[in-house]
C-alpha cells in the first residue's frame, strides 16, 4: 500500500517476513530514516538488531515508513506520505513505528522492527490493534539505529499477536530467558490511569484488568518536568545537522526540533534530576505488584489528518512514562471501544522483568479471545487492503 514501504525488497528466501522501520540501517539498501536529508543514504554496514533476525532467518522485506527522524506520533511523513491504517481506513496508523504496525496488518509481513522512544512502537500497536513490545532499555541493541533520544531509545517488535513479539525477543535477545505463567491468579498487579480514557476505552481496559484476580489500583505517578532532558537528547543529535538541513526538514518536524534546540543547560540538568527522582517515585508505587495494567492510550485511533503536534502530548501520556524509566511494556489489543476500533491494555514491569511481560501478555491475549469481538479482524484488514 502506498505510504507503508519507503522501499520494498523482494523476499530471497524463505522465513518469516520482515518489515523494518526506515530508522535502522540496511547494507545496500537505501535507509532514509524518514528524511529528505538522507534520501539517498545507502549504509554499508546493517543494524545489529536486524543482523540478529537476518542470521536467525527473517527475511526483510521492505523499509516501513516512518514519521520524520522517528520524532511524531501519527507518521504524517512529508517526503514520503502519511502512512495508512489498514484496519481503520480514514484514521491514522499512529507513530513514528506505523508503518511497521501497518505491513503488519496488511500482511505485508509476518512481524516487524520498530523504535520507541516516548511510545513509538505501542502507538501504532493499539492503532493498528496489534500488540507492540518495548523492551527492558538496553536488552535489544540499538547500534546502527539513528538516534532520537539515546537514553529513551527502545528497539523492539511488532507482531499480529504476543507470540509473535515472544518469538521475535528470542532472535533479538538469545540471554532473554521464557518464563511460564499458568494463571494470572499467580501474578499481582496494579491499575492506573483508566479513569482518563474515553468511556469504552476504560471499560475494554478494566475488564482486561479484571482479568487478574490478585489487583488492586494505584495512584501511579507520571514524569512530569522530565520532558527537557528528553528534548536535550534530541538537540544534541540534530544540533549540527538542522543547521545545515533545515530547509529539508518538514513543517511537521521544524517546530519541534527548534524547541529542543532552545532548551537551556540548566532546564536539562533540572528535568535529567526530576527523571531519577521519577524512577523512585515509580518503583514505590509499584510496591509487591508484579505488574502494571494501564491503558495504552486514553482513545482509538483518531483521524489521519490529527494536528500531530498538537496532539501529541495525549498520545503519549501512558506510553513516555516507561521510556523514561526504562521498563518493558507490552501492548495488545483488548476489544472493541469507541468507533468500533480497538482499544489497548498496557502491561509493565520492572527491567528485567520482559519474560513476565510476555508471558502474561500471552495468559491475558487467551483469555481475551474467548470473549472479545467486534472491530476488524487481520483477515478482514488485508482484504481492504488489497482491495
Amino acid at each position: 500500500m502506498e505510504g507503508i514501504w519507503i522501499t520494498e525488497l523482494a523476499p530471497g528466501a524463505d522465513g518469516p517476513r520482515l518489515a523494518v522501520k526506515d530508522l535502522f540501517d540496511t547494507a545496500g539498501v537505501r535507509t532514509t530514516y524518514g528524511s529528505a536529508v538522507f534520501a539517498d543514504h545507502v549504509p554499508t554496514e546493517t543494524a545489529e538488531a536486524v543482523g540478529r533476525l537476518e542470521r536467525a532467518g527473517y527475511v526483510n522485506v521492505g523499509k516501513a515508513n516512518l514519521h520524520e527522524f522517528a520524532y511524531g506520533v501519527t507518521s504524517q511523513n512529508a517526503h514520503y506520505g502519511t502512512v495508512p491504517n489498514p484496519r481503520a481506513p480514514g484514521r491514522t496508523a499512529g507513530g513514528s513505528s506505523g508503518g511497521s504496525a501497518a505491513a503488519v496488518v496488511a500482511r505485508l509481513a509476518d512481524v516487524a522492527l520498530g523504535t520507541d522512544s516516548g511510545g513509538s512502537i505501542r502507538i501504532p500497536a493499539a492503532c493498528c490493534g496489534i500488540v507492540g513490545f518495548k523492551p527492558t532499555y538496553g536488552l535489544v541493541p540499538d547500534a546502527g539505529v539513528f538516534p532520537l533520544a539515546p537514553s529513551f531509545d527502545h528497539v523492539g517488535p511488532l507482531a499480529a499477536d504476543v507470540a509473535g513479539c515472544i518469538e521475535t525477543m528470542r532472535a533479538l535477545a538469545p540471554e532473554l530467558e521464557q518464563r511460564e505463567v499458568g494463571s494470572l491468579e499467580d501474578v499481582a498487579v496494579a491499575v492506573a490511569w483508566t479513569r482518563e480514557c474515553d468511556p469504552l476505552v476504560r471499560e475494554r481496559v478494566e475488564a482486561a484488568a479484571a482479568l487478574f484476580p490478585r489487583r488492586r489500583a494505584v495512584d501511579f505517578p507520571e514524569p512530569h518536568g522530565t520532558t527537557d532532558a528528553f528534548m536535550r537528547e534530541i538537540a544534541d543529535v540534530h544540533r549540527q545537522l538542522y543547521e545545515e538541513n533545515a530547509e529539508l526538514y518538514g513543517e511537521n518536524l521544524r517546530p519541534k526540533i527548534e524547541r529542543c534546540l532552545a532548551v537551556t543547560d540548566s532546564e536539562a540538568r533540572a528535568a535529567a534530576a526530576r527523571r531519577e527522582g521519577y524512577r523512585a517515585a515509580a518503583d514505590a508505587a509499584l510496591g509487591d505488584a508484579d505488574l502494571l495494567v494501564t491503558p495504552t492510550m486514553m482513545f482509538v485511533a483518531p483521524p489521519a489528518d490529527v494536528e500531530e503536534i498538537t496532539a501529541r502530548n495525549r498520545f503519549i501520556r501512558f506510553t513516555y512514562p516507561f521510556d523514561a524509566l526504562g521498563w518493558p511494556a507490552i501492548a495488545l489489543p483488548c476489544g472493541a471501544a469507541e468507533d468500533g476500533l480497538a482499544a489497548s491494555v498496557q502491561l509493565a514491569a520492572r527491567p528485567g522483568d520482559d519474560a513476565l511481560v510476555l508471558a502474561a501478555a500471552g495468559v491475558v491475549e487467551a483469555a481475551l479471545a474467548k470473549r472479545v469481538t467486534g472491530y476488524a479482524s487481520t483477515d478482514a484488514a488485508a482484504s481492504t487492503a488489497s482491495s
